[in-house]
């Protein structure tokens, strides 16, 4: 009999596809190392890389069906890998521009809260889900001063460049955007998004 260890990755696949749990542990074995390390490069944190391996694997049993065994394993894993990080990366972002956009984190919501700081991805999975649909709800006016400076980085100055308006009309409008997202959110959001773990 066949240990699965010894089987190529795409009859691992194969077997995988079909429930056999033995041959995706296999996978597991052979290819969590070098995709760690690949994590690794694009997560600063140990225990966060380690989270988004976890939830590559998971993402990537579920799945499975979808892989083409003609194709290498370690692209598709790579791939998936990399989503994952860009998910975190931008739930990073968008936490980190409610914390500039409300205030947050040296007092007001976040340190009222912070004795029920959200311990799970999925509460605060929700929270950003439910602040970029509000942004996304935004007059466009709005949302494009709003998204290149708090979200993209850019200044006053450099966003109002590309929108074709001055630096001043840029601040008044990332103001009311703002007021209205602050309006458009339950304070709960704010909070877990405030409390969870960078």
């Amino acid at each position: 009999m066949t240990r699965a260890d010894d089987l190529a990755d795409a009859s691992l696949a194969i077997a995988a596809r079909a429930g056999d749990h033995a041959a995706f542990a296999a996978i597991m074995r052979r290819h969590k190392g070098w995709l760690y390390q690949f994590i690794r490069r694009y997560v600063a944190d140990r225990d966060d890389a380690y989270d988004i391996l976890q939830e590559s694997f998971v993402s990537a049993w579920g799945a499975l069906a979808r892989f083409d065994t003609e194709r290498p394993l370690e692209a598709w894993l790579r791939r998936i890998a990399l989503n994952k990080c860009r998910d975190r990366a931008r739930r990073s972002a968008v936490r980190n521009a409610a914390l500039r956009l409300f205030g947050l984190g040296e007092s007001g919501i976040a340190d009222e809260h912070t004795s029920r700081a959200a311990d799970s991805h999925a509460q605060v999975d929700q929270a950003v889900h439910r602040l970029e649909a509000a942004i996304a709800r935004l007059p466009r006016n709005l949302k494009e001063p709003l998204v290149l400076t708090m979200l993209e980085g850019l200044s006053h100055r450099q966003a109002g460049e590309m929108l074709g308006i001055n630096a001043k009309a840029v601040e008044t409008r990332v103001y009311r955007a703002k007021r209205q997202l602050a309006q458009m959110l339950d304070p709960s959001d704010l909070s877990d998004i405030a409390t969870a773990s960078s």
